[in-house]
């Protein structure tokens, strides 16, 4: 079974940075998908970023490119979001989540059904 746990969520105020960490447990072996989603209440979930393992390939939503990094941690079978820059509209709860086994890119990777496994959700406070 695999586990996600997420880490490094906290409040910030405007124009400040935070790093999200999420650490996979469980995978037995060959490429996966990672990305990260966020959601407000009454919203549905946004796809932030995302990076299929087989090739490295990332994406990012319009509202965060040129702000927001998306990396891999291999050795830890984990995925960081650096996040500068940070403002108030950035403010949500943010989950990890998992397609595996994933053997090409997630098509397409905004969709919340395409991931098999989600973490519990960290929470991200931007103040003005």
């Amino acid at each position: 079974e695999v586990q996600l746990v997420e880490s490094g969520g906290g409040s910030v105020q405007a124009g400040g940075s935070l790093r999200l960490s999420c650490v996979a447990s469980g995978y037995t072996g060959g490429t996966y998908a990672m990305a990260w989603f966020r959601q407000v209440p009454g919203k549905k979930r946004e796809g932030v970023a995302a990076v299929y393992t087989g090739g490295a390939r990332t994406h990012y939503a319009d509202s965060v490119k040129g702000r927001f990094v998306i990396s891999q941690d291999n050795g830890k079978n984990g995925v960081y979001l650096q996040m500068n820059d940070l403002q108030p509209e950035d403010t949500a709860v943010y989950y990890c989540a998992a397609r595996y086994p994933a053997h090409r890119v997630v098509v397409p990777w905004t969709d919340p059904d395409e991931y098999n496994y989600w973490g519990q959700g960290t929470q991200v406070t931007v103040s003005s």
